[in-house]
């Protein structure tokens, strides 16, 4: 049987502290639990866990600081953001401090367990709700595509296309190219970004710099 993996949680509040370790326990070993951002950075360098699940609204040192000292100390370490869907503001600075997962505070135990699941595996997950405000925030404002990128050209151009909103029959039609052909590209992009659909794989690529 494979060895659970190490996940730590900070979190102000104590009920969904209490919520989100029922949660995730049957599935993680919970290595530690914080209730502000200080003391929280203190307890994930003492534990280096495998992943540490951070609401973003901390008393002390907010979420988004507490990712970025994570980032730039325990590398190894993968970020959860848990939030609330009003909070735009601070997803988008989360998101260009480096955290892997986005989940909403009020998603059921399964989902929590999956995006931390997806995470430990190197992947990323947004919720769909944050997933959209990404890409409505970034339609229109992306930067050229990073060299170090693994799509090719044409999976960046289907990419920024799906980033608009466009549906694979239009991006069919719009590159003279078959619906099956686009498909085909679509399973490649998810894969090579460990994406779980099509939205979450625009919001990767964007927050990668890859479109």
């Amino acid at each position: 049987m494979a060895e659970r993996k190490r996940v730590a949680i900070v979190e102000d509040h104590a009920l969904t502290r209490a919520g989100l370790r029922t949660a995730l326990g049957t599935s993680f070993e919970i290595a530690g639990e914080a209730g502000d951002g200080v003391t929280g950075w203190e307890m994930l360098a003492g534990v280096k866990p495998d992943a540490a699940v951070i609401d973003i609204g901390l008393p002390g040192m907010d979420g988004v600081e507490l990712t970025r000292r994570v980032r730039e100390r325990l590398p190894p370490t993968r970020v959860i953001i848990v939030t609330m869907i009003d909070a735009e503001r601070e997803v988008l600075a989360a998101l260009a401090a480096g955290a892997d997962a986005y989940v909403l505070k009020t998603s059921d135990p399964e989902r929590i367990r999956a995006a931390v699941e997806i995470a430990c595996e190197g992947g990323a997950y947004f919720d769909p709700q944050i997933a959209n405000l990404v890409l409505a925030r970034f339609s229109g404002a992306r930067e050229a595509t990073s060299s170090a990128t693994p799509l090719s050209a044409r999976e960046t151009e289907i990419l920024r296309l799906i980033a608009d909103g466009i549906g694979n029959a239009e991006i069919a039609e719009r590159l003279h190219i078959g619906l099956g052909t686009v498909k085909g590209h679509v399973r490649d992009i998810l894969e090579k970004l460990s994406a779980s659909d099509r939205t979450q794989a625009a919001v990767v690529a964007l927050r990668r710099g890859y479109i």
